[in-house]
This record gives C-alpha cells, structure tokens and sequence, in this order.
C-alpha cells in the first residue's frame, strides 16, 4: 500500500512538472503568455495539495479553508497592485520563497534536535546552503524592495569597511556549518547546540543580505530583482533535496534557472556582468555626471497641435513606451492614438526595449492591457535598423533606454549600453513631465539634439490633447 501510494505521488509529481514546464515555455510569447501563467499556477496547486494528502499534515477541511484565503490575498493583490508596483511586489514574493525556505532547513534542525538523532553530514550541507541562499534573498529582497518604492533612497550606501563586514558575515555562515558538521559526532544526544548554530547562521545570512545590496545603486534594483527571483528559486530546491520532496525540487530549479537566463539578459541589455551589478553602485537618486556640459544646452518645446500635425503627415511612426507610461496608466491612450493614425494610413509600430520600465515584459504586460496588437510591438534589435526611415518617433515616459550618451560618452555610466537608436529617426518628441534625469540619474543628450521637442506633461493628458488634435487634422 505504501509503495502504491508513493507511486502515485511521483506521479502526481511528474504531472505537476510537466505543468511547469509548459507553463515556462508560453511565457516565452506574449500571446500565450496568460495561458503559462495560468497552467504553472494549476501544476504549483496540484503539487501543494498532492503533499498535503500524502503527508498527512492538514485534513480536508483545513486545506480548504487555506486554499481559500491564500486564494483571496491573492485575488486581491492581482487585482489591486499597480503596474508600477510589479518590480515590488516580484521583489515581496522572492523574499518570501527565500525566507520560506530558510524556515524549512531550521525546522529540519529542529526535527533531528527533538528526536537526538545525529544530522546525516550530507543534510548538513544542505541546511546551510537553503539558510545561506534562502535568507540573504529575504533580507537583499526587502531592501530591493525599500529602493524600488522609494521606501528608502536608491543612491548606492557605501562606508568604510563594509566589503570586510560582508566578508565577516559570509565567513560566519562557514563557521556555523564547521560547528554544526562538528556537532555530528559532539552532541549526538542534545542536539540544541547544533539547532542554535542554524539560528546564528540566519542572523549571519541575513545582515550578508543586507550589506550585499546597499551598495547597489538604484539603476541596477531591476537586475537584483532577477538574481534574487533565481536564489529564491535555488534556495527552494535545496529544502526540496532536504525533505526529499521532488516537486520542489523541481519547481525551485526551473525558477532558479530561468531566473539566471533572465539575469543574464538584463545584464546583456544594460552591458553589465552580474559582478559589475554586485560591485557597481550604479544609479540613484544623486545625478550622475559625464563629461559633457548641458547647463547652456538649449531644448525646443512643442506643443499637442503641432505634435498632431506632425505625426498626422507622417509615413511611419514609432512610439518608445516606458516608466513613465505605466505611472500614468497612459496605455489605453496610446493605443487610441495609434488606432488614429492608422486610421489616417500612418504605419505605427511600438519599440521596446529589454530593461524598458522596472522589469523585463514590463511593456509588453502594459500594451496588452491595452489590447495592443502583439504584431506592432517590436524588440530593440529588430527595430533599430528601421529608425533612419521613421519620420517621427514618440517617446513616452522613457529616458535611459534611448539616451545616446550609451554610444557618445564614453565617460557616462552608461557608455556600452544597447539602446533604442532613436536620434537617427527625422524627428524625435519626448513626452515628459520634466527635465529630471531618468532612473539612472544621467542626462539625456537626446532632449538638447536640434531634432528633438519635448512635449511636457503627465503623459494620459497629453496623450488625451494629442488624440484630440489628430482627430481635427
């Protein structure tokens, strides 16, 4: 009977993965993409509940009444978190699958402290490897978090002797696991000093977390966010391997895989290596400076009327959308205002670029909600080269990722960054609210080229008059 049952769990298991898999592989597209999302959530549920009947850990009832409010605080996070506020809540979400599987290695340690039983030196190894992964997530996670929602500043914190604290903690962590591996042999009837030593290794773990990302600058927040979504999910299938169960295992290394693929596209994108990230301090709320001189650079204004006209005599016009698109919730305009110009035999296509807002898919998350044509929006290498061509590129929101100083300055922060080459477009205009830098705190160069206008403004009013003028054109 046992057999039979632990039978049908690894099949349960194997079911449950399959899911994960298929589910990955449709996010890969944005037209199926709410599909994966949908079929990774079924496989995750099946998965939770098949442990639950075969552990014997909650009655029916009980998981029945958990089901329904992890159900409803999710519902209601789906539903009231912002656009903006995805990067966050991705950051809230990788700290608590980090701090989750922390909790899983102590109680394991408390499992052999309770029973005197010697922990095996294997499944000691792996404790600390799920406290050391799995905490410095939580704790770099939540100061992500407090960079990303300005909860706290995004300029890099640096002071004297931090590299060494860190390097004092990471060594705290080595020294729990030699006393605990010690404690195999020492303490093999009162396991509780081996217990405290785990707990240790968590407050080690947590201040590395910590000291790990405050000295990341705020421009790099989107790439820690990356790395933390694979630790997070490398530290669940370490607790998999620890309470040999196999959908976590499983589960936790398709996250931490593909959160290592996606690390390494944005560093591509921003052409920063993952130590350049780490060691960087890029970014923040302090302006960076090149070596060119702006201050007697001057900025040609337009307006929604000439605007209008401008991209209403045009052949071809492509719209950048960025950051400052998604806090206006400016998406529903802009397609409007595509769907206008299109009326008029205007081709309209949407730019978007890897790192363009605070997370990858970002955009494309955006102009879906706006029922967008997935067929208009195109990746950066693939529509640089039609730039020279386009009569008129519309820039909403977005600042870095189109800043030529990524190709002109080699001083700049930036330089090497591939960018949206949209100063060889005949015409460019910048919607934005000001002339304060961008994420990155880096002047733009593009807003002072003789071809560029800037059309200030929150970008859903402006969009709002400019759909207005192109209907009277």
């Amino acid at each position: 009977m046992a057999d039979l049952k632990l039978a049908l769990i690894n099949l349960v298991y194997l079911v449950a993965a399959s899911l994960f898999i298929m589910g990955l592989k449709r996010l890969g597209s944005p037209a199926t993409a709410r599909g994966g999302n949908q079929l990774s959530a079924v496989g995750m549920l099946i998965a939770i509940v098949a442990t639950l009947f075969y552990q014997q850990i909650l009655n029916p009832v009980e998981m029945l009444v958990g089901l329904l409010i992890g159900g409803m605080i999710g519902l209601y996070l789906a539903k009231t978190v912002k656009m903006t506020g995805m990067p966050e809540m991705v950051a809230l979400l990788n700290a608590s699958g980090g701090v989750a599987s922390s909790l899983v290695a102590v109680a394991e340690v408390e499992r052999y402290a309770s029973i005197g039983q010697a922990i095996p030196p294997l499944d000691i190894f792996i404790v600390i490897l799920t406290i050391l992964i799995g905490t410095v997530t939580f704790s770099g996670s939540i100061i992500a978090w407090g960079k990303l929602s300005t909860k706290m500043s995004g300029n890099p914190i640096l002071f004297p002797g931090i590299r060494v604290l860190t390097l004092l903690m990471f060594l705290g962590v080595v020294g729990c696991w030699v006393f605990m591996y010690q404690g195999m042999t020492t303490f093999t009837i009162d396991q509780t000093p081996v217990l405290y030593a785990a707990i240790l290794a968590n407050v080690f773990a947590f201040a590395l977390g910590i000291l790990l990302v405050i000295p990341i600058g705020g421009a790099d927040m989107p790439v820690v966010i990356a790395l933390f979504n694979s630790y997070s999910g490398l530290a669940g299938a370490a607790s998999g391997f620890l309470i040999k169960n196999d959908a976590l295992i499983v589960a936790g290394a398709l996250v931490g895989a593909s959160g290592i693929i996606l690390t390494k596209v944005m560093c591509d994108a921003m052409n920063r290596s993952w130590l350049n990230v780490l060691l960087g301090g890029f970014g923040g709320d302090s302006a960076a400076t090149g070596s060119r001189d702006f201050s007697q650079a001057t900025v040609r204004q337009t307006t929604a009327d000439d605007a209008a006209i401008l991209m209403s005599y045009a052949q071809k016009v492509i719209v950048v959308p960025g950051y400052g698109l998604a806090v206006s919730q400016a998406q529903h305009q802009v397609r409007e205002l595509a769907d206008l110009l299109q009326e008029k035999g205007v081709e309209v296509k949407f730019a978007i670029h890897p790192v363009a807002g605070r997370m990858p898919g970002h955009m494309n998350v955006l102009l879906a909600e706006a029922n967008v044509s997935y067929d208009l929006l195109v990746d950066m290498d693939d529509i640089n080269p039609e730039f020279e061509q386009t009569d008129v590129v519309l820039i909403v929101g977005a600042n870095d990722v189109v800043n030529p100083a990524a190709k002109n300055d080699p001083s700049s922060p930036i330089y090497g960054m591939p960018i949206l080459e949209v100063d060889k477009a005949k015409n460019t205009i910048v919607m934005k609210r000001s002339m304060k830098a961008g994420y990155a705190g880096i002047e733009n160069e593009l807003f002072f080229s003789p071809k560029n206008a800037m059309l200030f403004g929150d970008a859903k009013a402006t969009l709002s008059a400019l759909i207005s003028e192109v209907k009277t054109v």
